[in-house]
């Protein structure tokens, strides 16, 4: 019967049927899963606990007749004073004029609203004549469409625990309920709905939290599971003795972060299964030089290697870095759009014939004309910036080719978990040493000529400057510097001593290469530029990175952009200029300025921001759990996923204690999903 439409229970009819499919309540089952997304607690505490500006409730006798007042258009306010605990409170109701003639002197109110702690005042939201009722102290809150109110919602669903309460089925096996003290599911169910205390809705939170973070790791860990059954045949015998030679003729020892993220791709490689990782490191982590000796590896294993970059810079810029770590070992060959005739055509037979070890491309590598001879492994990097078809299609470019996936963006642990949960993730999360960290500071616009000046003195010394704004060109909707005015103002202060460049997304690509070009050469001192700038491009020479605005920025861009500078010997600086509004714009701001941790940083965007905004929200890909919240359940997330993955490798799920959770995947439909 749970799983009966909603208009077999008794007082539900076609109209409020409609609303309830509304809210996606189709089935008996849909509506006793459809839980509270708040409470409203209405718990009385002696008056010395109440803490100012909280939503509290009290209870006390009215001391005198309260007083009406009218303003405005039907605008009232509603005033008296009452005793509680022998202390005399002052009451305000605004446009309740209805209550003058309800309450009286000498009764016993219970009042809801916000305490005031310095005038001894309560503004009500809610009133109740009479003592408070103890037994309804918590209150659940519905999120609600069309006619459909809390009150009616809660007596349908009271009807439905009735009727069927008892054929809620378990899904957690029983050695789980008690290894983490979890109530059975019918009880929790009922008490998300009918709280009997905060320590019962407390445990009925805690056992659906692990029941949605339990369910979907174990589809990420499935999905994972089949993906790597399905991408067979690319193990890579590399020659260990020239990999470890190659590593011991690097100038500089790896951090012990790299090593241990190199030992994960190199198992990887030798597998029999594709690598399908993500590598995440901070800007100057030393991520391109365990991605040289990965390629590296697969061409000691007589495979070939490509690398996938969003810009042609970015890409000549890798060319240049891998053939310092290569020397003559590698034939290492360059293809973007900008290779055309001859050289390209030769580029593309050297390919065919593998002539060519490692080719270093944008998006021109995943055109059709393109083929390898033997593609073993291929990078893509800052793997966000290409879209999943092209990361598919240079897949498929080689016969199962090994696919690892770098980016500079710090993902906090709980969001990697969760978004990359089909992915290996690896993070290189140590600096290597001795290198200057960059100096931040946070300042107010009027400091600018101060700062200006401050360029100056540094460009004498032959170092050179970003100056960042959020917007292209002026904005009637925001009081924000704009690139174009700001690049048009430096122009004219510096004239011809200091020479100031300007980048935007509106330039073409041959446009913003040209400006980077002559920025990486130091025929410009200073780049005025929106955040394009923001991904690869390695200028030493730039100690300074100005950020205009900084406040309409989150914490892991502002972290990216102040990655550009801090790549050379000198000490540099990153200086925002914000007046943010709100507190947690301060907040902002002050922990730009106190670390330049990259993964701390992401974890306190998370908790600022929330996961829907750190990725953007269309695109986040992030599930929508009911219940828990993978920021501050971040412990029940790991659990979960260390009993998923014991789970699958164990092959529990084909025990009897596990159907259950067995038929609800099958009913999900995760053993038919396709696999990309």
């Amino acid at each position: 019967m749970i799983n009966d439409p909603i208009t077999s229970l008794k007082g539900i009819g076609e109209k409020f049927a409609e609303d309830l499919a509304a809210m996606d309540i189709f089935t008996i089952s849909d509506l006793l899963n459809y839980f509270p997304y708040r409470y409203d607690v209405f718990e009385i505490k002696p008056i010395a606990e109440l803490i100012h500006d909280d939503k509290v409730t009290i209870e006390g006798t009215i001391l005198n007749p309260p007083s009406l007042r009218m303003y405005g258009r039907k605008k009232s306010r509603l005033v008296f004073q009452l005793e509680v605990e022998g202390v005399v409170v002052k009451a305000v109701m605004f446009n309740r004029s209805f209550a003058k003639k309800q309450l009286q002197q000498g009764d016993t109110v219970t009042l809801t609203g916000k305490w005031d702690a310095h005038r001894l005042q309560i503004t009500v939201s809610q009133y109740h004549k009479g003592p408070a009722n103890r037994n309804r102290s918590i209150q659940p809150v519905y999120s609600l469409k069309g006619s459909v109110t809390n009150l009616r919602l809660k007596k349908a669903i009271a009807g439905a625990m009735k009727a069927c309460g008892s054929e809620i089925p378990e899904l957690l096996p029983e050695h789980y309920l008690q290894a983490y003290k979890l109530p059975l599911r019918t009880q929790a169910v009922k008490t998300m709905h009918f709280p009997s205390s905060r320590v019962a809705l407390k445990h009925a939170r805690r056992r659906f939290i692990y029941e949605e973070f339990l369910l979907f790791q174990l589809k990420v860990q499935l999905l994972r599971k089949r993906k790597k059954e399905a991408a067979k045949g690319n193990a890579q015998t590399y020659d260990k003795e020239k990999v470890q030679a190659f590593i011991d003729s690097l100038p500089f020892k790896l951090t012990t972060a790299q090593l241990k993220v190199l030992q994960q791709i190199l198992v990887d490689l030798a597998s029999p299964y594709r690598m399908n990782r993500l590598l995440q490191g901070d800007v100057g982590s030393g991520k391109t030089v365990v991605a040289a000796i990965a390629l590296f590896a697969g061409i000691t294993a007589g495979k070939q290697g490509a690398l996938m970059v969003p810009t042609e810079i970015l890409a000549e810029q890798h060319v240049q870095s891998l053939k310092a770590f290569f020397g003559n070992k590698v034939n290492i060959v360059l293809l973007t759009g900008s290779v055309k005739g001859k050289k390209r055509q030769q580029i593309l037979t050297d390919l065919r014939n593998h002539h060519v070890d490692i080719v270093i491309g944008t998006h021109a590598l995943i055109q059709d004309e393109v083929h390898f001879a033997d593609l073993g492994l291929v990078i893509v990097d800052e793997q966000h910036r290409f879209g999943v078809e092209q990361r598919r299609t240079l897949r498929n470019k080689g016969l199962h080719p090994d696919v690892l996936f770098m980016t500079a963006t710090p993902i906090p642990r709980t969001l990697a978990i969760t978004a990359f949960g089909d992915m290996d993730v690896s993070a290189i999360d140590e600096m290597p040493a001795g290198r200057k960290e960059i100096e931040t500071y946070w300042v107010k616009a009027n400091m600018f000529e101060r700062i200006l000046h401050f360029i100056a003195k540094r460009v004498e010394n032959g170092e050179q400057a970003y100056v960042i704004c959020p917007l292209i060109e002026e904005s009637d909707k925001l009081d924000i510097q704009d690139a174009v005015e700001l690049y048009e103002q430096l122009k004219a202060y510096y004239g011809e001593d200091i020479q100031v460049g300007l980048m935007h997304g509106r330039l073409s690509s041959a446009e913003k290469d040209q400006v980077m070009q002559d920025f990486s050469e130091n025929k410009l001192q200073v780049l005025v530029s929106t955040t394009v700038v923001e991904v690869g491009v390695n200028v030493p020479n730039a100690t300074i990175m100005v950020i205009y605005d900084a406040e309409r920025f989150g914490l892991a861009q502002l972290h990216q952009l102040r990655g550009r500078v801090g790549r050379g010997e000198q000490q540099s600086y990153c200086i925002l200029i914000a007046e943010p509004k709100t507190e947690v714009g301060k907040e902002r701001m002050r922990i730009m300025t106190e670390t330049t941790n990259g993964f701390k940083l992401a974890e306190e965007d998370l908790h600022l921001r929330g996961p829907g905004d750190f990725f953007g929200k269309k695109q986040s890909g992030l599930p929508d759990f009911k219940v828990a919240d993978m920021v501050h359940d971040y412990r029940a997330l790991e659990t979960a996923r260390t009993d998923a993955e014991e789970i699958i490798k164990n092959n529990w799920l084909q025990t009897p204690d596990f159907q259950p959770i067995l038929a609800y995947l099958k009913d999900e439909g995760v053993f038919s999903m396709k696999l990309d």
